[in-house]
């Protein structure tokens, strides 16, 4: 998930510079003068599994507001708050606790921030999640569970480790030790190199695969593929191609920013504008003619 408007690329003091897209960073946060943001990549071991680690440290305005809408990105997340939790102002949502899990997400809502923001995520691949816990991931799509509801008394240790920590990199190190202790006892999971394999196709077509085919490569009936595919993703194979084609549309965007929309819609295996339109605002609740008139282009996905 991203935030819209998409915050503009930023330095780091972290050796590890490349942008994110991050999914609870308003614009504005970046020119607060009270701000630092840091990231890093995961060490070689956990990369198949995780795709970055960031973290910010801000403090807003007494009775300064930020609200931002978050969007899909393909990208499940854990994500560690150490002051207060945001808002969550959509009716049918809310963030179940300071240490949570965030399961693929196939629609928006928006999120309101106030006073102190202190926050350490980590971003998975989008098949990582599988790896490390043992449960149908398709039952925490568009909701995010509590760490200690799902992973007992390790959950409950690693917030206590995260809070006695001062530093990113001491954060990156503990997690990195969780996540391994995680792997360790899950390694074991014999569907991981089939569904690798399904999630690079996704990404190399942009979204632009068919069921079938995928099943075909993944040697399977379309109804076994679709069963073991939400179950090991977190989402239905049809909702997660369309979220990748709309990510792929917000890349090809920013790799060429004098498309307009029908040429855009076409880069991005679009048939026609009805079906790109409707994608776009059942996504992002904004048409893409909207969309790139207030936000820049910056896909979390293909970065």
């Amino acid at each position: 998930m991203q935030c819209v408007p998409i915050p503009k690329i930023i330095e780091s003091d972290f050796t590890n510079n490349q942008f994110l897209g991050l999914r609870t960073i308003p614009q504005s946060l970046y020119l607060h003068p009270l701000m630092s943001v840091h990231f890093a990549a995961p060490s070689k071991t956990l990369a198949p599994y995780i795709k970055r680690y960031w973290a910010i440290e801000n403090v807003l305005d007494k009775g300064e507001i930020c609200v931002q809408r978050i969007i899909p990105t393909g990208l499940p997340e854990l994500l560690l708050y150490f002051t207060s939790r945001p808002k969550i102002l959509t009716d049918n949502k809310h963030l179940s606790d300071n240490v949570a899990l965030y399961g693929h997400q196939n629609d928006f809502y928006d999120m309101e921030l106030t006073g102190n923001l202190s926050v350490f995520s980590i971003v998975f691949q989008p098949q990582g999640l599988m790896q490390f816990f043992n449960f149908p991931l398709n039952e925490i799509c568009n909701r995010n569970v509590s760490l200690k509801d799902i992973n007992g008394q390790a959950g409950r240790d690693l917030e206590e480790k995260m809070n006695e920590t001062i530093t990113f990199q001491q954060r990156v190190s503990v997690v990195e030790t969780y996540l391994f202790n995680l792997l360790k006892n899950n390694f074991a999971n014999f569907e991981f190199q089939r569904i690798n394999h399904i999630s690079e196709l996704i990404k190399q077509t942009y979204g632009n695969i068919s069921i079938n085919q995928m099943a075909s490569e993944a040697c399977l009936s379309r109804k076994q593929f679709e069963r073991i595919f939400a179950e090991n993703i977190g989402i239905s194979p049809k909702q997660y191609l369309k979220i990748i084609r709309f990510q792929s549309a917000i890349f090809q965007k920013q790799q060429n920013t004098n498309l307009n929309m029908t040429e855009l819609s076409y880069e991005s295996g679009y048939f026609d504008q009805s079906h790109f339109i409707n994608d776009f605002k059942s996504l992002c609740g904004l048409t893409p003619k909207q969309y790139f008139a207030e936000n820049e282009a910056c896909s979390d996905f293909f970065e």
